[in-house]
């Protein structure tokens, strides 16, 4: 073997590598991708939103008001 097919093999392993890590990187960016669509339709449908968490929750605040004002009229004897 002269040193031009010593560079040839070289350079044909050295693409070879790269070849593969792009196609790893390839397949790992598409796997992130489903995840994300997976996560994003179970966030729509799993949790509450914001502002019917927030139409849930002031029957409690008003009742907080309530007593809130009802210990500011309160008179120690």
């Amino acid at each position: 073997m002269n040193l031009e097919q010593i560079l040839l093999a070289m350079t044909a392993a050295g693409c070879g590598a790269l070849g593969w890590f792009g196609r790893e990187l390839y397949q790992a960016v598409n796997k992130l991708k489903d995840e994300v669509q997976k996560l994003e339709v179970k966030i729509g449908t799993d949790y509450v939103r914001y502002d019917r968490l927030q139409d849930a929750l002031k029957p409690i605040a008003q009742t907080l008001d309530e007593i809130k004002q009802a210990l500011q009229h309160k008179a120690d004897k």
